[in-house]
């Protein structure tokens, strides 16, 4: 059946027809296509191999995005997260304030942590929170810097450009590796030459006002690896570590899978596992990993999960006391081969040395002579 339609007849008085017409309108515009954006599918999108087309002349290729993360399910300190929302609600409503300030609408996310922290699952939330697309882009596949920039002129407004793993990326962490390389950047041909000056030109260059209502997001696990110019003040607007498990994440992902909150543990319990969670340095998916297989017992899941926290930490602090038992092996093994260095430069030469014990033996023989009684 044919999608119904429905009409509606507006009649006003002519002196407030320029009211209406100028600002009534347009609010009702703008609350119709916020609307249709959140009840309609995202897509998500990935770049061609080689910079190929698809059936439609697109060089990007989109699946229906159905990833189920919210900021509700997402493992994450409460306090960083608001914070997060508020700079994402303010970006996204804030149209009038870049054009006031004569900035590009435009925000840059870097994410950095530990494998398994979470940094997907936060781009996902990302979409979800403001009805965003993703276009996930593959640096690999592209080949120059022009086609990079063609790429990005594809992508559409109201839309979150994802490059994960920047520090994997060809060319992109080291600007002096080739001077080669910069000459032809731009070059065509089967040799990536994509340079990190070609990647930011289109960021936060005069090419990134071409298009609006965009965010980038870089994510890394190895944020000492990136060039000091990807990370310099105003190039990417926000650092979010994704840190390894804390107490408040962990009782959401208790809530998540086994819905439990608090209260329903036992005080003890609770007491037990804040204080060691720490120390274990467990990633939100090593926690989930547990709480999955055991998800059918949920005494099993926590009793599991609390031993399993109290054996990564006691493991950690066994390999800190190595580390820092062989730190003082170190330090006392330099210290006795100074030592020894000392004292081989202050003993005599071996010449010297048996000359020395001649000497001494004659001044030994002389003195018995002369108190030798006949």
């Amino acid at each position: 059946m044919p999608e119904e339609k429905r009409g509606f007849t507006l009649r006003v008085r002519k002196k407030n027809k320029h009211m209406v017409l100028t600002s009534y309108l347009d609010f009702v515009m703008e609350k119709a296509n916020e609307l249709r954006r959140k009840n309609q599918d995202r897509l998500l999108y990935t770049n061609s191999r080689g910079g190929s087309l698809d059936s439609r002349g697109h060089p990007w290729e989109s699946v229906p995005f159905k990833h189920p993360s919210t900021f509700d399910t997402l493992a994450m300190d409460p306090v960083k997260k608001a914070e997060i929302m508020a700079d994402l609600l303010d970006f996204a409503n804030g149209e009038s304030f870049y054009q006031k300030t004569g900035r590009a609408w435009k925000r840059g996310y870097l994410l950095y942590g530990p494998p398994g922290t979470g940094k997907s699952s936060m781009i996902a939330a990302m979409a979800n929170y403001l009805g965003y697309d993703i276009y996930d882009l593959e640096l690999t596949e592209v080949n120059t810097n022009s086609e990079l920039r063609k790429l990005l002129m594809k992508t559409s407004s109201k839309s979150i450009i994802v490059i994960e793993d920047i520090d994997c990326s060809i060319n992109l962490t080291n600007r002096n590796k080739s001077s080669a390389v910069k000459k032809h950047s731009d070059d065509g041909g089967g040799a990536n030459t994509i340079t990190l000056s070609g990647l930011l030109n289109f960021t936060d260059g005069l090419w990134s006002c071409c298009g609006s209502e965009r965010i980038f997001v870089f994510t890394t696990n190895h944020i000492e690896k990136l060039d000091p110019a990807l990370l310099r003040s105003g190039r990417m607007d926000m650092h979010i570590h994704m840190s390894y498990c804390s107490f408040e994440a962990l009782k959401i992902l208790l809530r998540n899978y086994l819905g439990l909150e608090e209260s329903g543990l036992g005080r003890e319990t609770m007491e037990e596992m804040g204080r060691v969670i720490g120390a274990a340095e467990m990633t939100p998916a090593d926690i989930s990993e547990v709480l999955i297989k055991n998800r059918r017992d949920k005494n099993k899941a926590v009793s599991e999960l609390s031993e399993a926290l109290k054996l990564r930490a006691e493991k950690k602090n066994n390999n800190d006391n190595k580390v820092r038992l062989l730190n003082g092996n170190v330090v006392e093994e330099d210290e006795e081969q100074e030592k020894r260095a000392l004292e081989s430069c202050c003993d005599p030469l071996p010449g010297e040395k048996e000359e020395e014990i001649n000497k001494n033996n004659n001044e030994d023989e002389g003195g018995d002579d002369d108190g030798k009684i006949e």
